[in-house]
């Protein structure tokens, strides 16, 4: 194992490789590093930083490490690098009349985000190129120029397929013959599928039942995020999701992630046992909602998130308007070490935000 204790790459660490114990001493460590990088470059959150009284003393638990709310970057510019180096600004969906964020990645981290995914997904997935359904239209790429976080979350994880059908048409609609031909093609392969939460639940399995056709879509993987505001208003839940999907299309491994565009790249995956679980450049903690103390295990809160990616803008430490609870911590019966969580909605009143929670129907 390497010495957690010194500047090292945490990409030189499998990504689920560290128990809680030593992967907090990374994390402090290296958030600390974040930090007095973030002090330094940025103004804006200088300024935060001071108004608060917090000066360059270093934290010694994750909980001590400073936090800003996520939403914050829907009303400031704040970024650690000058305006020429960044190549990119990624934007949250929204909707007319509201705020979204706004996070620069300059070349350093766009690389980052884009390894740090890689690294997650492939250790579920293989890394194999597989064939691959997109329940979504080819429009949701976006132009040359998008930024989106939605258009973001397709183009990334696009890589990981081949010979890709993106589901929907131009008028919106399922192309049936289209998947039809796909699954002659590729009738005895293992198959991806990948699409928002709720595009997935409306547009293949409600709209194929509304059609009715049956398809199989195994042996597949399906990875879905993003959009279940919608769903649970429906009295949809996550295990509800997942058996659909195994039943009526034979899907045998489903992999709901959680992320923000506040910190697009550092994605929580769920395992096959319905616990999502913080790789080893990312973590979560929670926090009461009206005291903002971090809360016993298992007691549900405002969910934090961490990471090690950001480094051209502050996002390293933000507090959620998401509700969740921490499951466990090395005791996964997937065998993944680390802290397990779960997802429980929005924080009443919060506005909506996220990479798919406001797209069209």
């Amino acid at each position: 194992m390497p010495d957690i204790g010194s500047d090292i790459d945490p990409f030189a660490i499998p990504p689920y490789g560290l128990a809680v114990r030593e992967k907090d001493a990374l994390l402090c460590r290296q958030l600390n590093r974040l930090t007095r990088h973030h002090r330094q470059c940025c103004a804006g959150y200088r300024a935060i930083l001071d108004a608060l009284g917090r000066g360059c003393e270093p934290a010694f638990r994750l909980e001590d490490v400073p936090f800003l709310p996520a939403a914050l970057f829907k009303l400031s510019p704040l970024q650690s690098v000058p305006d020429y180096e960044v190549v990119q600004v990624l934007t949250s969906s929204g909707t007319s009349g509201r705020a979204v964020s706004r996070v620069a990645l300059d070349q350093r981290t766009a690389a980052s985000l884009t390894r740090a995914l890689v690294t997650v997904v492939t250790t579920f997935i293989g890394k194999r190129r597989l064939p691959m359904v997109i329940v979504d239209g080819r429009e949701s790429l976006g132009g040359d120029g998008a930024a989106s976080a939605s258009a973001a979350a397709v183009r990334g994880f696009v890589a990981f397929g081949r010979d890709h059908l993106f589901l929907l048409g131009a008028d919106g609609q399922p192309d049936w013959p289209a998947l039809e031909a796909f699954l002659d093609r590729h009738r005895d392969e293992t198959k991806l599928v990948f699409g928002f939460t709720y595009m997935v639940w409306r547009h293949l399995y409600q709209a194929a039942r509304s059609a009715g056709r049956r398809f199989d879509l195994g042996p597949g993987i399906l990875i879905h995020g993003g959009g279940w505001k919608r769903l649970q208003d429906e009295a949809v839940s996550n295990a509800g999701f997942r058996a659909v999907m195994q039943d009526v299309f034979d899907i045998a491994a489903v992999h709901n992630y959680y992320g923000m565009v506040e910190q697009v790249g550092a994605v929580f995956m769920e395992c096959d046992h319905g616990r999502l679980h913080a790789p080893v450049f990312s973590d979560v903690l929670i926090r009461d909602p009206l005291t903002l103390a971090p809360v016993p295990l298992g007691q549900p809160g405002l969910i934090q998130v961490m990471s090690l990616l950001p480094e051209s803008y502050p996002g390293h430490c933000l507090l959620t308007e998401d509700l969740g609870a921490i499951l466990g911590e090395d005791d996964c019966p997937c065998g993944r070490p680390g802290r397990t969580f779960r997802v429980d909605g929005r924080l009443p009143a919060a506005e909506l935000r996220g990479c798919s929670d406001t797209r069209p129907l």
